[in-house]
C-alpha cells in the first residue's frame, strides 16, 4: 500500500463521489489505528459518521492500494475536485 493521505475539511458528498470513482481498495485509517475499506459503503456509514463534524470530515488519513486513486484523492484534497480526463488535455 503506498503512504497516507491525510484529510482535513472535506466535503463528505463530493469525498463519496470520487471514492466511488476509485479502481483500487482505499481505506480510512483513524488515529487510534483502524482501517475500514471505503469501497465497502457499510464501512462508509461506520467509519464516516465517527468522523463527521457539522458535514465535514474533520480528520483522517487515507491509504490506497491503487497509484492513481491516490493521486486523484491528492488532487481532490488539495483543490475540492478532481478535473475530468476531457480538462486535462
Amino acid at each position: 500500500m503506498s503512504p497516507m493521505l491525510e484529510l482535513h475539511d472535506v466535503d463528505v458528498q463530493s469525498f463519496l463521489s470520487v471514492l466511488d470513482s476509485c479502481e483500487g481498495n482505499v481505506f480510512l485509517v483513524t488515529r487510534e489505528g483502524d482501517h475500514l475499506n471505503l469501497k465497502s459503503k457499510l464501512c462508509q456509514l461506520v467509519g464516516l459518521t465517527k468522523l463527521i463534524e457539522g458535514g465535514k470530515i474533520s480528520d483522517a488519513y487515507i491509504v490506497c492500494e491503487n497509484l492513481e486513486d491516490e493521486a486523484k484523492l491528492f488532487r481532490f484534497n488539495l483543490y475540492g475536485k478532481v478535473q475530468d480526463e476531457k480538462e486535462e488535455n
